[in-house]
């Protein structure tokens, strides 16, 4: 095996089920923006950004992280510089769950295709959400990533079922982020924060396969029941979590991974990192760390590969 300090990496290849495509125009706070704008004024969405930044540079001083650079207006280098990281750290596929529009992300699968995959990223709610989800799946993209608490629509509101429909029947994942979203000054209350919101589509559709990344973000408890009462429900690992330090009980990854995998079994829990900017590019670390925890609840390395490699495999349908 190939040792990266203490830990050895696996001789098999990593599949990241989670990442973002760094890129000018990947606004997808802008829905959320815009209605904060409309109620409060310009004047207190701007005072709320610089407070964030300052917060967010504190988290980025804490893990040792650069600041992040302005991305590239050169697409194609940007990419270019994406496939040397999943050349350089034992990656074998990348997923840009978004990458600045649908179109962008055919693109970018269309570039490297060995390498990236890519998913839709348009919210349901938007007029022609279905049509525009098939086209999307038509040209290659293998999933649909919704950012639920800048979404104004209920989740389970009937009115989406044709978005459920189209991903039902193309059996591609969807990918919901719920929970707090964002860095510090990000939005902690939203009509779709709880993934419980999506317990009766997942209940509608069973053959749907809804991924609930970040381990719920602050909302552990209720992806769990979700879990327990929708079979079709996963779970992805991906980020810091640094949402943890935030919940008013302990816990930490070793917790998250034996909490999981005692329950819903290794076949549901995928790993990602959710990296994204340059210079820190690929964020190893969070695999180090991940795979460390994993480890050390003994969780068996026949059952690690699922977890960071085979469960994304099979979702993705990349045999």
């Amino acid at each position: 095996m190939r040792a990266y300090m203490e830990i050895d990496l696996p001789e098999w290849k990593v599949v990241d089920f989670h990442c973002h495509f760094p890129i000018i125009n990947d606004d997808w706070l802008k829905p959320y923006k815009d209605r904060y704008i409309k109620e409060f004024g310009k004047e207190n969405w701007d005072y709320i950004q610089i407070s964030a930044a300052s917060l967010n540079s504190q988290w980025r001083k804490a893990w040792c992280f650069p600041e992040p650079e302005e991305p590239a207006v050169d697409f194609e280098m940007q990419a270019k510089r994406w496939a040397d990281e999943v050349e350089n750290n034992n990656l074998e596929r990348v997923v840009f769950t978004t990458c600045g529009g649908n179109e962008l992300a055919v693109k970018l699968t269309k570039l490297y295709p060995d390498k990236f995959v890519a998913f839709a990223h348009h919210a349901p709610d938007e007029e022609n959400a279905a049509q525009k989800l098939e086209a999307a799946i038509k040209d290659g993209l293998k999933g649909y990533k919704i950012m639920g608490p800048v979404v104004k629509t209920p989740l389970c509101d009937k009115k989406l079922y044709p978005v459920w429909e189209v991903a039902s029947k193309y059996e591609i994942p969807i990918l919901i982020h719920f929970g707090i979203l964002g860095g510090g000054g990000g939005v902690g209350s939203a009509e779709n924060i709880n993934p419980i919101v999506i317990h009766d589509v997942a209940k509608a559709f069973p053959k749907l396969k809804i991924v609930i990344p970040h381990f719920g973000c602050g909302y552990t408890r209720e992806l769990l029941q979700l879990m327990w009462a929708c079979p079709n429900t996963y779970v992805d690992t991906s980020g810091n979590n640094e949402w943890m330090r935030w919940m008013p009980y302990e816990l930490n990854l070793n917790i998250l991974f034996k909490k999981f995998y005692e329950t819903v079994g290794p076949g549901r829990i995928i790993y990602g990192s959710d990296s994204e900017w340059f210079p820190r590019g690929y964020t190893i670390r969070y695999f180090l760390d991940q795979i460390r925890a994993a480890r050390q609840v003994s969780i068996p390395e026949d059952d690690i590969r699922k977890i960071f490699r085979e469960n994304a495999v099979d979702l993705l349908r990349l045999k």
